[in-house]
């Protein structure tokens, strides 16, 4: 005797699903145990925006507030006055970044996704040593190569010019990396049909890779924002035409010369660095989480 076939009712939780899009019950321990996490873990940034608007007094308070009682321009109005009775204004700190980091970001996602592309689609020997050393660069820290950084830009004729800060910074071991774990799942079926229909490797990297690879590279040129925008190594050591030196570098000699007495101005000067990393990742986080997920990286 068959047994009646009972209508399953479709639960409105599918719990395959990395986003489901209804809400239930069961989902409760989850926010249970991740909003006290996701709370925690945005105590610094709020700390970062409240301390660039607090007074003298309540920076130097203890215990230490999170919130400002009364929100003030004062630290913002001190930089910008400090900033115009120095030689160079803050301005010409500022293009200079801009110029660099967008030099540098691009320069690193062109040499990285051709780079990816050979270790990962073309045969030629060495080429696994080849992918062995990029892997042991990631070992190395910026301290334990600045001495052959130093003699590579002055060997070059880069001392104290603006290449000074691109050079040391186009080739990033991660970058290269997370797009060759991307390339790899590329099938060769793919890049096989590319080539009998007379593409070349220029073009099968513009319409082939680029394209299946954008998470990858959106998080590259994260990670490549992130270490240009705050560096400051170049000014510090290729530069002495202050004229040629990055914001970071200038925002950080106030802070290290004047510890207490610019307590307010090291403040606004943190805002500053830290706004433009914070907007790059809040638009790019879903690629950032992607990449993650399936570049190998636990």
């Amino acid at each position: 005797m068959r047994h009646p076939v009972r209508k399953l009712r479709r639960s409105a939780y599918s719990g395959s699903r990395i986003n489901p899009k209804h809400f239930s019950a069961g989902q409760i321990k989850f926010y249970l145990l991740l909003l006290p996490l996701a709370a925690f873990m945005v105590i610094p940034v709020i700390m970062i925006v409240n301390r660039a608007f607090m007074s003298l007094g309540e920076l130097h308070a203890f215990p230490p507030r999170i919130f400002a009682s009364e929100f003030t321009f004062n630290n913002f109005r001190a930089l910008f006055r400090l900033s115009s009775t120095t030689g160079v204004p803050m301005s010409r700190y500022l293009l200079n970044s801009v110029v660099i980091t967008i030099l540098t970001v691009i320069l690193n996602l062109a040499i990285s996704v051709t780079g990816a592309y050979a270790l990962s689609k073309k045969r030629f020997r060495l080429k696994e040593r080849l992918f062995s050393i990029n892997q042991l660069a990631l070992m190395f820290v910026p301290t334990a190569v600045a001495v052959p950084r130093y003699i590579v830009i002055v060997n070059s004729g880069m001392l104290n010019t603006l290449f000074a800060h691109i050079l040391p910074l186009v080739a990033m071991p991660v970058v290269l990396f997370l797009i060759k774990q991307f390339t790899d799942q590329i099938p060769d079926a793919l890049i096989e049909a590319a080539v009998i229909d007379g593409a070349g490797d220029l073009t099968i990297i513009r319409r082939v890779i680029i394209p299946l690879t954008r998470p990858a590279l959106a998080t590259a040129a994260v990670l490549s924002f992130q270490l240009v925008w705050g560096a400051v190594e170049a000014s510090n050591n290729f530069i002495s035409d202050d004229s040629l030196r990055t914001l970071a570098f200038y925002l950080n000699a106030i802070s290290t010369n004047n510890t207490v007495s610019a307590a307010g101005m090291t403040a606004a000067a943190s805002l500053i660095l830290f706004l433009p990393n914070l907007i790059i990742f809040i638009f790019m986080q879903s690629q950032v989480m992607n990449t993650m997920s399936h570049s190998g990286i636990k």
